[in-house]
Parts: structure tokens; sequence; C-alpha cells
């Protein structure tokens, strides 16, 4: 590490202190790797406030959609990208020529995990690789990318040293982590602190002035690793609660009480509890991953990390609790699950968003479907069913059903697993035979047809 970091005492800043000026100024350009919903944001942040900034993604249909004025992702309007293309800042390219302009670079690529659970940076190491030829004296390369404590001092600054640049002196490493949370409003950067790390003081400094502008406030943190570490914290904190209450759902279901109820009574407290909700498993682009990044980097240190793997284990487990509970209300009616008609609703990871990455909608239609089940789904945000890891690429062809009353009731059972904005469930409980619901979104409504999953 030593040789490709510059000691901050007797190095010429005459590099640093032009790229603070031209980030003071909002005239530096900008560089977003990763168009997505992290990426695609914070572009257009930076856009608007005036900042040229030239995008980069692999996926070509994300660069036409941009450079039609259309946008790729969820949630985002096409009139920011019209706005931005219009006012001529923001260019999108598949290619990584453009980088060499840039005087910032930002990585917004998907960390997921592998087969096994172990984490894939391969996306983080295929972007490095692609802009190394287009690095140069005077900017500033930022990770976003959730990842294990280590990586940005494992990965990038060796792509830094091996272009013949010296961290800190002519060039700036810097680790802040996104916080996008889509679908919320609030969760957005403008809205949200931003923790920064550098690989040096003048690291940290860039670090800084880049984010500044656009972030809802910056959090410095002393080192990569800390700032890493703190992500996946962040993430790791939800997993292990959410486990721990999907562990008191299946404990009250035993006891045939609400847990919900329990739920609301205890948050009652006005100090030292935080409500967390059950549900069918964990799903997206964090909270499903992190808690297995931390484990891998805990076990290459050799130290335990109980907690977080058995959180991971529980909510790992709770689809094929849904689907066995599902099988003995069908059960008592007397409906074997083999040949029984199921309706999914939602194969969103959450509400509000098209998202299924990690969806536990995806692995309860998997275990359906490996029962022989019938099955079908409705979500108004996938109207496709994604091609998935867990289903190894393998897609079943199906479309998302409309929700009419004529649907639901040639179902033997309808499993509400991601209540999608607009879903009629009252409609759904007049009409079908049988309802199992994963969230307890229609608690209170049973009139014994409704069965909480």
């Amino acid at each position: 590490m030593n040789q490709v970091l510059a000691r901050d005492t007797g190095v010429e800043h005459h590099l640093r202190d032009r790229l603070l000026d031209l980030l003071e100024k909002r005239e530096a350009r900008i560089g977003v790797v990763g168009l997505g919903y992290a990426g695609l944001p914070l572009a257009l942040r930076y856009a608007e406030l005036g900042f040229p900034v030239e995008g980069f993604d692999i996926d070509p249909a994300k660069v036409l959609a941009i450079e039609a004025g259309r946008s790729p992702v969820h949630g985002v309007a096409d009139e920011r990208i019209l706005a931005a293309r219009a006012l001529g800042g923001l260019r999108a390219h598949r290619t990584a020529a453009a980088a060499a302009l840039c005087d910032a670079l930002i990585i917004c690529v998907p960390t997921p995990i592998g087969p096994h659970k172990e984490p894939d940076l391969s996306a983080v190491r295929d972007t490095l690789a692609a802009l190394a030829p287009h690095l140069r004296p005077g900017q500033a390369v930022a990770l976003e990318s959730t990842t294990y404590p280590g990586t940005t001092e494992e990965l990038v600054l060796p792509v830094l040293a091996a272009a013949g640049l010296t961290v800190g002196g002519d060039s700036f490493v810097i680790y802040s982590p996104e916080r996008e949370d889509p679908g919320n409003p609030h969760g957005t950067v403008a809205r949200v602190p931003k923790l920064v790390a550098g690989a040096t003081a003048d690291c940290l400094a860039v670090g800084r002035a880049l984010y500044a502008p656009v972030a809802g406030g910056i959090v410095p943190v002393s080192s990569l690793a800390a700032a890493e570490l703190a992500k996946c914290y962040e993430n790791v904190f939800r997993a292990v609660n959410i486990g721990l209450v999907n562990e008191l759902k299946r404990i009250a279901h035993a006891m045939a009480l609400d847990v919900h109820e329990v739920i609301d009574a205890a948050a009652t407290k006005p100090f030292g509890f935080m409500p967390f909700r059950p549900g069918p498993g964990l799903g997206g682009h964090c909270i499903p991953v992190d808690p297995y990044y931390l484990a891998w980097k805990a076990r290459e240190l050799g130290v335990p990390s109980d907690f977080v793997e058995l959180a991971g284990r529980v909510n790992d487990a709770m689809p094929g609790y849904a689907v066995e509970r599902l099988r003995d209300a069908l059960d008592a009616r007397g409906t074997p699950l083999r040949g029984a008609r199921i309706l999914l609703l939602g194969l969103a990871y959450k509400p509000g968003v098209p998202d299924t990455r990690e969806s536990p909608a995806v692995e309860i239609f998997r275990l359906l479907e490996a029962r022989r089940a019938r099955l079908a789904y409705h979500d108004p945000l996938v109207p496709r069913f994604p091609v998935t890891r867990r289903l190894q690429g393998a897609s079943p062809e199906l479309t998302s059903v409309t929700l009419d009353e004529e649907t639901v009731a040639a179902q033997d059972a309808v499993l509400v697993v991601t209540p999608q904005p607009g879903m009629d469930l009252a409609m759904v409980r007049r009409a079908a035979a049988l309802v199992v619901d994963t969230r307890g979104v229609m608690r209170g409504e049973g009139d014994g047809a409704v069965v909480m999953a």
C-alpha cells in the first residue's frame, strides 16, 4: 500500500487544488459508471446543479433510453432526463473512452452474491479494467457499491498504481456508499447524509468537495474500511432485526397469536424499542446481500459472525415457511398443493418498485413450481417474469395476469407476497376461496378465508 499512497506532507498539491476549484465552481466533469437505481439519480442530481456529466453503462437499452430522453429506471421521471439532456448536462455511453474527460469517476455498479453466497465483485473488477486505460493525473475515483471492508484498498488502489498514479498525490480515491431507498421520496441522495472516506487526508478533502453539493450532508469517516463496514452494518442491523421478528412470527403462529398485535403493543414503549415487520423473506440489492459480505470477511479474519449468519439462515428460510403455511391451509380444506391453482400477488421485493433482485417471491415461485402447483402471478410493475439467479436463468414463460374477481375466484388460493400500490385487496378477500397473507396487510379482515403466513 505504501507504494501507491503519497504522504500528506511534502506532496505538491496543485492537482488537488485544481480539482477542488473545479468542484467549487461546478465545472468539474463528473463520470458516473452504472446508470441504475443509484447511479442515474446521482448523475441527474449533478446535472441539475450545473455539473457536466458523462454516464456509462454496459446495458445498451439504458444508454439508448437516456440518449432519447427517456428514463430506464422506475421512479425517475422522463422529464428529468429531458431537462438534463436539453441543458447539455448529461450524456450516456456504452464504452469508457469518455472517462478520460472526467475529473471525477463515481462507480455505482452491482455487487451481488454468487451461487454459494460468496461476494461477487466481478462488476467492480470489470469496471476498473475498463476505466484503467483512461485514468489520468488529477482525477478522483469514488466507489459507491456496497461491499466488504477492504475492497477499495484491495481493488481500486492497485489499478491506479498500475496506471502510474500516486493516490493522494496526482489521483484521489474515495469510498462513499450509496444510500438510495427506491420508492421512498425521502431516501434520495439529496436528502440523506453521505458517508465519505478517503485513502489519504487529501483524498478525503476531495471527497467532501465532490459530494457536498449533491448530498443531504457530509459525514467524514476516518478510513476506507471504516466506511465500508459502516455501510455493511446499516443493512446487517436491519437483516438481524428482521430475522428476529420473522422468528417471532413463527412462534406467534404456533401459539395462535397475531404477531402484528404483539409488535404494535411493544412499539408503545417510548424508549429502547424499534418496530420491525415480518414478511416472506428478504429481497433487494442490499439487505439480503450485505450479511453474507460481512460474514465472508469475518471468516477470512477468523472471527465469529454468529448473529449475522443466523439471521441470514432465518430470513432465507422464510419463503419455505410461507409455502408450508400455504400447504397446511390447503390441506385443511382438503386440497393438495400438487395441482392446486395458486395466484401470487407481487413479484417485486417490496411495494412500490419493479425490482425483483433476490425477491422472496421468486424463491416462493420456485418452491411451488417444484411441488407441481399450477401458478400464476399478478404484479402491475413486473409485467413479465424475470430471469433470476435463483432460477439459473431459466425464466418461466409467464406474464402478469389481470387482477379481477373472475381470476381470483378461479384460484384454490391467493398468496399475498408483495402488496403493490393499487392492488384491490378488498376484492381479493371477497372473491378468493383462500388467502394466505405473508405481510399482515389483510389482518382483521379474516372470516376464515384469510390465513396469516
